[in-house]
């Protein structure tokens, strides 16, 4: 009985230490991406489609214009003036910006939290795993 025991104790611990190391590359890839996406807000992420484009003020220009002209109904459409046009740009990039940096910081602290929770689930169980084995190889000794 004892045997059996010492088996499953052993089967449980490889197992864990297993799921966390792959726990640990999976979160460490989420964090290297979250990195990337603090170094470049404005590319970061998903755009919905049609949106326009923020990488310049002039794509942005060329954009809103292409959009405001598209009405064929005879209507008159909205045509910002230069300036109103630039502060649309600037608080649209802004916009852009804190939500990327945000959602990157976010998934920084969590997959350096997951990372540190792994890295202490390894540990532990990797330190009682190899206790065991010397309990098993040594029966009678009180040097653990």
């Amino acid at each position: 009985m004892e045997k059996s025991t010492r088996i499953v104790a052993q089967v449980y611990g490889y197992a864990v230490c297993l799921v966390v190391v792959i726990t640990f590359l999976i979160s460490t890839t989420a964090l290297i991406n979250a990195i990337i996406d603090r170094s470049d807000p404005i590319h970061s992420g998903w755009t919905p489609a049609g949106s326009p484009s923020l990488a310049s003020y002039d794509n942005y220009k060329l954009d809103v214009m292409k959009s405001t002209q598209k009405g064929t109904d005879g209507k008159d459409n909205f045509n910002p003036d230069e300036q109103t046009l630039k502060a649309m740009y600037e608080a649209a990039r802004n916009d852009k910006i804190q939500l990327a940096n945000h959602q990157a910081n976010k998934a920084i602290l969590i997959g350096a939290l997951i990372n540190l929770i792994c890295i202490i689930l390894f540990f532990t169980h990797w330190k009682w795993l190899s206790r065991l084995m010397r309990i098993q190889k040594y029966p009678n000794s009180t040097v653990l």
